[in-house]
């Protein structure tokens, strides 16, 4: 009984692992989103001589932060 109990453990312990790898692959796709949004209405923005070239910047870089860190992959999606 107990090895099927540790078997079990095991199970849902790999579930929950995986499920949490997989909400932490969502979110950084929702953000590297969220930041490509920003950085496409700073450029809006500056086009049309509401926004600045430094917001432009800021914006770029930190899509490219996070694309260094979580990769390029929401791109493609």
């Amino acid at each position: 009984m107990a090895g099927f109990l540790d078997r079990a453990k095991e199970q849902a312990q790999r579930g929950l692992t995986q499920g949490k790898q997989k909400l932490d692959e969502v979110q950084a796709q929702r953000a590297g989103s969220d930041l490509l949004k920003s950085l496409g209405a700073a450029y809006y923005a500056e086009r049309h001589g509401t926004g600045s070239p430094d917001a432009t910047q800021r914006a770029l870089q930190a899509l490219e932060s996070h694309i260094a860190t979580h990769g390029d992959g929401f791109l493609r999606a």
